[in-house]
């Protein structure tokens, strides 16, 4: 038995390669051998977001505050707010985030693969962003 007491774990700033705007990554488990799954608390700013992703695993996201948005590269945007749970398959590029003028904060977790939970791509661009908003 593992636990991680709240606050044990430093907050850090989510880095200008994944993420536009402001972002915080809180960790909130890391996998033990065999298991692969880790999870981490993500908020965002108002207008914050990820580039566009995808998790070769998938992934799944629980909303815990603030509104937001998820949208799969060529679908429509969708709006996600608290309790909302998304799950996203393996291989789905894809973007998260806050609204414009609100900030959301959800919990993710995902499966390693050979070390590796995500590939980056392209930031979302503003204007991208703007449509959206």
């Amino acid at each position: 038995m593992d636990i991680q007491r709240s606050g044990s774990q430093p907050s850090g700033k989510g880095p200008t390669d994944y993420f536009t705007g402001t972002v915080r990554v809180d960790p909130l488990f890391l996998a033990h051998a065999p298991a692969r799954a880790l999870g981490v608390s993500v908020t965002f700013e108002p207008g914050a977001r990820t580039a566009w992703h995808f998790h070769p695993l998938g992934q799944t996201l629980i909303v815990t505050a603030g509104a937001g948005w998820v949208q799969r590269r060529g679908g429509p945007l969708e709006d996600i707010r608290p309790g909302d749970v998304v799950w996203i398959a393996p291989g789905e590029e894809h973007w998260h985030g806050a609204k414009a003028s609100t900030a959301m904060t959800h919990i993710a977790i995902q499966e390693q693969h050979e070390g590796k939970t995500a590939d980056w791509m392209e930031q979302v661009s503003d204007a991208d962003y703007g449509v959206a908003a």
